[in-house]
């Protein structure tokens, strides 16, 4: 086995099982990967092998997703102010004192808790698709929204979000024509699987009910990013329909000397644009570490 292969590993956290993957040197510069919905650290798969060589990377599955534990709704509290405890938690329990983060989607407020409660831990921050300001929303979240503030009137609604179709969707919209062919269809066929999980639609509506806390966040954020000034990169897909591109161009407001990438890509770049956004990466914490 190669000193640099992935590991796959299981630790108990306030008596839940927690799944993660880990890579590379722990005497090395560490790198924090937090995924989104609906996937798991699965979605760092590739970016974990490139980089191992000369990064310690740490890769998480949120409880309720990938293989970590997944208790109903009546036995855990499925807040992101929850899920970003239990991650922090799990990186004390590692041993993981200061770590650069890399956000993407629901990683991003639950990343951003943990960074702006701790500032002095955060050595750099990576951003993909991982939204911070309101200019990112864009129309997808109307029905998001509008379930936040009815539950009942708009759940039937919010349900489609857990269908196959929307699932796909996440992966190929804004691909273009020349790089469908890296997606692997079983990145959306194992998320559709964990989604299709009994119990799982209660925790992911619950999710979803909760995203609204996540705006009351933002200018906590924000105001860690103007004082602590953290070095940033930022590779986001142009044609993200999830959170828009305006998203990143939004973080250069407060942190003016960040690094911005928009890539031909859409919510889940790594799968099409992965070699490059290693290579950003690699570039970046060389240089800012």
């Amino acid at each position: 086995m190669s000193a640099f292969a992935t590991r796959q590993r299981t630790t108990t956290v306030r008596g839940l099982e927690m799944f993660y993957r880990e890579a590379g040197n722990p005497d090395h510069p560490t790198l924090v990967l937090l995924h989104g919905f609906p996937s798991s650290s699965h979605m760092f798969r590739h970016l974990m092998s490139e980089l191992s060589d000369e990064f310690h990377l740490v890769a998480p599955d949120f409880i309720g997703f990938g293989n970590s534990a997944a208790p109903g709704v009546d036995e855990f509290d499925y807040s992101f102010d929850q899920l970003a405890d239990i991650t922090e938690q799990l990186l004390d329990q590692l041993g993981v004192r200061r770590f650069s983060l890399y956000i993407q989607d629901y990683g991003a407020p639950i990343g951003l808790r943990i960074a702006s409660r701790n500032p002095e831990r955060v050595t750099a921050l990576i951003s993909q698709s991982g939204n911070a300001y309101l200019e990112g929303f864009t129309p997808f979240w109307d029905v998001l929204f509008a379930h936040a503030k009815d539950r009942a009137a708009n759940e039937a609604a919010v349900r489609e979000l857990l269908e196959p179709k929307w699932t796909q969707w996440q992966y190929t919209h804004g691909v273009p024509a020349d790089r469908m062919d890296r997606l692997a269809p079983e990145a959306w066929q194992l998320d559709q699987a964990k989604l299709d999980r009994p119990g799982n639609d209660a925790i992911q509506l619950q999710l979803f009910w909760d995203y609204q806390f996540n705006l009351e966040g933002y200018p906590a954020y924000q105001q860690y990013f103007r004082t602590h000034q953290p070095p940033t990169l930022i590779t986001w897909g142009r044609n993200d329909e999830v959170f828009g591109a305006a998203g990143a161009e939004a973080y250069l407001r407060d942190l003016p000397n960040a690094e911005l990438h928009l890539l031909d890509a859409g919510h889940f770049a790594l799968e099409t644009h992965g070699d490059e956004i290693a290579t950003y990466i690699r570039d970046f914490l060389r240089r800012a570490l």
